[in-house]
């Protein structure tokens, strides 16, 4: 459910992940040794400010909890554990964002990159752009990529990059539909951000 920014955000106690959890989370990435820190995530983790004359949030994803996102993004920036990439499911949509250390100052740090994937077949047969995505590309300038059809995302990792192909396809609801790269990006290594390639 979308609604406008409130105090309702920042209830004490509110929280996407729990401490438990966030603990956890960010001792794995202070002692990760590896190259490429791939966190696997349910929900759209970067601001997704939407709205004509009133810009709402969806409150149902990170950005209804920005204690919890701040505490990462503000982890990330200082901790710099290497190359971290968010992968991002259940939206039914194509995303590639920049996460920043504080989304409502563009010229903020870059801390890492999100690629968020379609459905497979969820929401039939989609469409290559749509009204919710140029509305979203026009609020949110951490925000590179939007596409609304079906597919998947592959990723590769070398020792020198993190790549995103953004695979679709025009049809899903009959048989024999071509499948393309629609968009590829790449996190090269130690430098924070997506780059379209």
């Amino acid at each position: 459910r979308r609604r406008a920014p409130c105090d309702e955000q920042h209830a004490e106690g509110a929280t996407i992940l729990g401490s438990q959890q966030a603990d956890w989370l960010l001792d794995g990435l202070d002692r990760s040794p590896a190259r490429y820190n791939v966190l696997a995530n349910q929900v759209f983790m970067a601001r997704l400010l939407e709205g004509e004359e009133e810009l709402t949030l969806p409150m149902d994803k990170w950005d209804g909890y920005p204690a919890d996102r701040d505490r990462l993004m503000t982890f990330l920036h200082e901790r710099r554990p290497a190359n971290p990439v968010v992968l991002t499911g259940d939206l039914h949509t194509n995303w590639v964002n920049d996460l920043k250390l504080d989304f409502e100052r563009p010229d903020s740090p870059t801390v890492g990159t999100e690629f968020a994937g379609t459905s497979i077949s969820s929401s039939g047969d989609g469409v290559d752009t749509a009204p919710q995505g140029e509305n979203a590309l026009g609020h949110n300038p951490h925000i590179k990529f939007f596409n609304a059809q079906r597919g998947y995302v592959r990723c590769r990792l070398t020792p020198e990059q993190f790549r995103a192909d953004y695979r679709v396809m025009p049809y899903v609801t009959r048989p024999d539909a071509p499948i393309a790269t629609r968009a590829s990006y790449v996190v090269e290594d130690g430098i924070p951000g997506a780059q379209e390639t």
